[in-house]
């Protein structure tokens, strides 16, 4: 198999091949005009002259003949030299093309030998960035920011997969430890039943953290169901129905003021997303507090949802963490009652798949202000009057 050139090689021979047929057309055009220049003649020479004299006689056949041959002998030399200067030019045209080819190349060769000593346990290394800001200055930068992504990417993987795999090992450590401690001596029906009920509840957690994780997963790759349309409104109000009786328990008070707000998407994806932000609303308030849910249309038309609840004080420089896998926003690890601890880190997938933003903004009194905006739907949205409502013990919801 013949070796293929390189990018260095054809854009040489590119460049050869531009000064050589510049120079052959050239050379081509010269000559037609020389020899038509120089193969004008006439019987005689038409000289006009002032005074009404008579013109010259004829010059005779010999002469002719003489410039004839004059002319194909400097039409030869031409062609001649021509090509002598042609072939010069071409084999100095193929070395500084080799030349001005390395120069242009040179950038892409730093940006393959910099991708060549990445790993996945080296990706600090960056792309120089030269000035000035060409296409290549752009290469750089465009390459130099993907290596960012993928870094922030597996950096967030490996953390996620140690998290995952402790939440993971906790309850079955649990199951081992119980059927161990029964088994050590004669169990009889009280420990067995209590040992049973251990391992039930080991398996119910280590079930939702893998459902929790699945569902992150789904939302991440986008997938969950085909795009539809759908009303925040409608999810935000089935989600405070369905959280109603722990809304009772806690003695909350929910504001709900829900104006349509159509959007098109999953709407699997979303009825989770807006579980998750009121779940979270509902289990990290305090006893008497206050829940606030809206939705609505900005003026550029897109969508929101916005959750607020009272609670504990949370430091702002922290609560971007929040949406991470199984941490607080001051680091610490934590279990939500559901057991997984994965609720804001499915709302961000959810809203990442539907090329949405998500701010959380902690509130200075003790709380959490999550507002999540999403492009809106197209065509009009369903009829669905605004209602606010002031619902005590997980009252009407405010649909």
């Amino acid at each position: 198999m013949p070796r293929q050139l390189t990018a260095r090689g054809r854009l040489t021979l590119l460049l050869t091949a531009l000064v050589l047929a510049a120079g052959l057309a050239l050379s081509v055009l010269t000559y037609l005009l020389m020899r038509r220049y120089l193969g004008r003649r006439t019987g005689f020479l038409s000289l006009t002259t002032t005074g009404g004299e008579p013109p010259p006689p004829p010059l005779p056949e010999q002469a002719l003949a003489a410039g004839d041959r004059v002319a194909e002998l400097a039409l030869s030399a031409f062609l001649t030299q021509a090509a002598i200067a042609l072939a010069v030019v071409t084999v100095l045209a193929a070395v500084l093309g080799r030349w001005l080819a390395g120069r242009i190349l040179r950038p892409v060769r730093v940006i393959a030998d910099t991708a060549r000593r990445l790993s996945a346990d080296n990706l600090s290394e960056r792309v120089p960035v030269t000035a000035p800001a060409d296409e290549l200055a752009a290469l750089a930068t465009t390459v130099n920011g993907m290596l960012d992504r993928v870094q922030h990417g597996l950096r967030g993987q490996r953390l996620f997969t140690a998290n995952a795999a402790h939440e993971l090992r906790t309850p079955l450590a649990t199951i081992r430890t119980a059927v161990d401690v029964t088994l050590d001596g004669r169990p009889g029906r009280d420990e067995l039943i209590a040992m049973a009920h251990d391992v039930r509840e080991a398996a119910a957690r280590s079930q939702r953290t893998l459902d929790g994780l699945l569902l992150l997963a789904r939302s991440q790759a986008g997938a969950g169901g085909p795009l539809g349309p759908a009303d925040l409104s409608g999810v935000a109000g089935d989600a405070l129905d369905a959280a109603a009786r722990d809304i009772a328990a806690r003695a909350l008070t929910v504001d709900a003021a829900l104006r349509p707000a159509p959007v098109s998407g999953r709407r699997v994806l979303l009825e989770r997303m807006a579980g998750n932000l009121v779940g979270n609303a509902v289990r990290h308030n305090r006893p008497g507090g206050r829940i606030e849910v809206s939705t609505g249309v900005t003026g550029d038309g897109r969508s929101w949802l916005r959750v607020v609840n009272t609670g504990q004080v949370i430091d702002p420089a922290t609560a971007d963490r929040l949406v991470e896998p199984f941490v607080r926003g001051d680091g610490s690890r934590v279990h939500g009652e559901d057991g997984s601890g994965l609720g804001l880190s499915i709302v961000q997938a959810v809203v990442t798949a539907h090329h949405g933003t998500l701010r959380l903004t902690p509130l200075p009194g003790g709380g959490l202000d999550v507002t999540v905006h999403l492009p809106g739907g197209a065509g009009p949205p369903r009829p669905h009057p605004m209602v606010t409502t002031r619902a005590q013990a997980g009252g009407a919801s405010g649909r």
